[in-house]
Order: C-alpha cells, then sequence, then structure tokens
C-alpha cells in the first residue's frame, strides 16, 4: 500500500528503510519549532504541547507571540522518508529554559541541527546557540519570517548573532512546506560537507 495514502500503515516504516538520521529543530520560545515539524512531517507528529497556565505568566514572555496559548513540555517529533533506504527523523527541542535538561538526551545521536531564529527577537536565541555549541551539534540558521518585507540582510543577521561565516543562513516561513523544505536541505548540504 502507498505510505502516502492515509491508511493505519503509512505509520510504519517501509520494510526496505536500512538507514535512519536524527535532526534537531531548535530555537527559543514561541519561534516556530513545532509548525515547522508539523509541516515537513509525513506523519501525524507527535507533539506535547500544554496549555499554558497562570504559573508561567511571569516566566514565559509573550511579547512576541501574545497570541500563544499552548507551549511544547517534552518534545515534537517528525517523520520524512528521504528515499527507499533513508528515513530521516526530526525530534523539536522545547523552548524554553526550564526544560533544557531534555537537551542532552535529544542532542545525542543527532546529526545536526536547525536553529530556527525570529528576527524580531534575535537577543531570544542566544542561548540556544550556547546549547547546540555545548553539545558540538554542527548547524544551520533558518530565519522563520512570516513578513518577508520585514527580513534582515544576511550579514546584518550574522553580525548580530556572531556567526562563523560558513554556518549557513536560510530565510523561511515554518508554515510553508517548500521554503521548510528547502531550510532543511540548507542544513542537509551544509552537514556533507562537513564529513566530506
Amino acid at each position: 500500500m502507498d505510505s502516502t495514502s492515509g491508511s493505519a500503515e503509512s505509520i510504519y516504516v517501509p520494510d526496505a528503510v536500512r538507514r535512519a538520521a536524527k535532526i534537531l529543530v531548535v530555537g527559543h520560545f514561541a519561534v516556530g519549532k513545532t509548525t515547522l515539524i508539523g509541516t515537513l512531517s509525513e506523519i501525524t507528529p507527535l507533539r506535547t504541547e500544554e496549555r499554558m497556565t497562570q504559573a508561567s505568566a511571569h516566566i514565559d514572555d509573550l511579547r512576541g507571540a501574545p497570541d500563544k496559548v499552548t507551549t511544547t513540555v517534552a518534545l515534537d517529533f517528525g517523520r520524512l522518508t528521504l528515499s527507499d533506504e533513508l528515513v530521516l527523523y526530526l525530534f523539536g527541542t522545547p523552548g524554553q529554559q526550564r526544560f533544557v535538561e531534555l537537551w542532552e538526551d535529544m542532542a545525542r545521536g543527532s546529526l545536526g541541527a536547525l536553529l530556527l531564529v525570529d528576527p524580531a527577537r534575535l537577543a531570544d536565541t542566544f542561548p540556544v546557540i550556547d546549547l547546540v555549541e555545548t553539545y558540538g551539534l554542527e548547524y544551520a540558521v533558518a530565519v522563520n519570517s512570516f513578513d518577508p518585507y520585514s527580513q534582515h540582510a544576511e550579514d546584518e543577521l550574522r553580525e548580530a548573532l556572531d556567526l562563523l561565516p560558513d554556518t549557513p543562513v536560510v530565510y523561511c516561513d515554518a508554515r510553508d512546506e517548500k521554503s521548510s523544505a528547502q531550510a532543511l536541505i540548507t542544513l542537509v548540504q551544509h552537514l556533507l560537507t562537513r564529513v566530506a
């Protein structure tokens, strides 16, 4: 049966698949990680979204996402079958500092990370970059910009985030499949240059 038919069988990895690769989708709180994984995943993504409560009112900064009512409390998980023999697993990390303990386990075995950035909240990205570098992950930066007219120039972003010259930067809209796929391809191409 065709794995895209929406049947119960489509949730299982085809028998021919012999290799799997793990990629982290990381970023600060409310940057679009859950959205990007949902956009790209061929299966219904696993989400650990919970309603935000009054208890988080003084912890979670909603200035950049005033309409946000849920948040990831553990991880997001999606899958993409890239070929008859290769499947890609996408793991989304929670964005709040109070969940940082999960990073060590999630980073283990990961080939690299796609770092989502909100151009309106660049300062929120620094703790995430620190974590990615602490765990020795290669990464590409995907600027999740819902408004294409408010984009910063790439050189401005590089300087603001203090990126190395060979760190890829790509612009995307996490709601758009083609745009999200291009961001993921940029990361994979970067990873291939590291093993070549």
